[in-house]
C-alpha cells in the first residue's frame, strides 16, 4: 500500500514497506519509479524471500511523489532529505541501502552524511563515469526531455532517456528539472572516508556508466560485480545481480 511522507521542504514523497526482517531501502534511477525499477523486476520478491523487509520510495519528480518543475527542487541535499524522511517514517533501524543510477548518487550522499543510518550500500548502474560527470548534470538530456521535436535529438544517450521518459504517466517537465538539479560528484578522496561496505554493480555492456572497478576502488571496503552481456537498462533485473546483492547483505 502506498504511503506518503512530507520532506523537509514540503514535497510529498510516496513509498511502501513490505515483508519482515532487516530493512532494505531501495532508491530507483532517473525517470524510473519504485514499481518499474524494483517491483516489476521482482526485487521485492527476491529480498522478502531472502529474509529482508523492503522499503521502496519514489523520489520527487517520479512515480506517485510530487513533481515540482523547478531545478532548485532537485539539488542532491533535497533528494537525500527525501530518503531520510522515508527512513524516519519506516524504521528505527539502520538500513541496507541500494540505489540504481541516480539512486546511487543519493545513496552515496547518505553513506557519507548519515553513516549511522546505513549498514551496507549497493550502487547499481554507477561506474567510472561518475567521476567525469557523464551521469550527473546532463543539459543535453534535459534539453531532449524538453524538445518539442524528438527528431532533432542527435545524441543517442539523450534520445534513449527521452524515449524512456515518454512512457505513460511520466512528467517530462519534472524530469527535465530533475536533470538540471545541481549535483557535485564526490572525489575519490572524499569517498575514501566511507566507513561502510560498498558493492558496485554494472553491466559489462553499460556504456553510460563505464566499468565498476574505479568507483569501487575509491571506497575503503569497495567490492565489484560486473554482469556479463548487460547494459544500463538490462542489468536491473538480472538474476546474477540479485544473487550478488543477497550474498553481500548476508555476509
Amino acid at each position: 500500500m502506498t504511503r506518503f511522507v512530507t520532506s523537509a521542504d514540503g514535497v510529498r514523497i510516496a513509498f511502501e514497506s513490505l515483508g519482515h526482517g532487516p530493512p532494505v531501502l531501495l532508491i530507483h534511477g532517473f525517470a524510473s519509479s519504485r514499481a518499474q525499477n524494483w517491483h516489476t523486476p521482482q526485487w521485492y520478491k527476491t529480498l522478502n524471500g531472502a529474509g529482508f523487509s523492503v522499503i521502496a520510495m519514489d523520489f520527487r519528480g517520479h512515480g506517485d511523489s510530487d513533481k515540482p518543475h523547478d531545478p532548485a527542487d532537485y539539488e542532491m541535499d533535497k533528494l537525500a532529505a527525501d530518503a531520510l524522511a522515508v527512513m524516519d517514517a519506516s524504521t528505527h533501524e539502520p538500513v541496507f541501502l541500494m540505489g540504481y543510477s541516480m539512486g546511487g548518487f543519493i545513496s552515496m550522499r547518505l553513506l557519507l552524511t548519515v553513516p549511522q543510518r546505513v549498514r551496507k550500500v549497493v550502487l547499481g548502474g554507477v561506474g567510472e563515469s561518475y567521476f567525469d560527470g557523464r551521469l550527473g548534470l546532463r543539459t543535453d538530456i534535459a534539453d531532449a526531455l524538453d524538445a518539442p521535436d524528438t527528431s532533432a535529438i542527435a545524441d543517442p544517450t539523450a534520445k534513449l532517456f527521452r524515449k524512456f521518459a515518454e512512457q505513460q504517466g511520466k512528467d517530462l517537465k519534472a524530469l527535465a528539472a530533475c536533470m538540471r538539479g545541481r549535483r557535485i560528484p564526490y572525489t575519490p578522496a572524499e569517498l575514501s572516508q566511507a566507513r561502510r561496505p560498498v558493492l558496485v554493480v554494472c553491466g559489462d555492456q553499460d556504456e553510460i556508466t563505464g566499468a565498476p572497478g574505479p568507483l569501487a576502488a575509491a571506497f575503503p571496503d569497495g567490492r565489484v560485480v560486473s554482469i556479463p552481456g548487460r547494459d544500463h537498462m538490462t542489468t536491473v533485473g538480472d538474476k546474477r545481480y540479485k544473487e550478488a546483492v543477497v550474498e553481500f547483505f548476508n555476509a
